[in-house]
């Protein structure tokens, strides 16, 4: 069990500086205290044999492996383009300025 009481919230009300109804005082006594319990049971189960963990479920990667394929041509990447200069795409210049 908890020892959090409505004074120990009160008190930490004060520390920081929230004004608390009755009503808010005795409810976050009960949530307060289930938060501590909790606690409580975690560290009680928490061991040297249980290795440290940032999430219950194991995590992978969901990215499939970066290999190399098969690739276009510059002929065929540029078979739509309006405009070509060489292998490279030509576009009008957007800051003004001809280069």
């Amino acid at each position: 069990m908890s020892e959090i009481t409505p004074e120990v919230v009160r008190h930490l009300a004060h520390l920081a500086r929230i004004g608390l109804t009755d009503e808010e005082v005795e409810r976050l006594t009960g949530e307060l205290g289930q938060i501590v319990d909790a606690v409580a049971t975690v560290r009680s189960v928490a061991t040297p044999d249980v290795p440290a963990t940032s999430h219950p479920i194991a995590l992978g990667t969901v990215l499939r492996p970066d290999v190399v394929g098969q690739t276009l041509t510059p002929d065929e990447a540029l078979a739509g383009a309006p405009e070509r200069d060489g292998d490279f795409f030509k576009v009008t210049s957007i800051l003004g300025e001809e280069q």
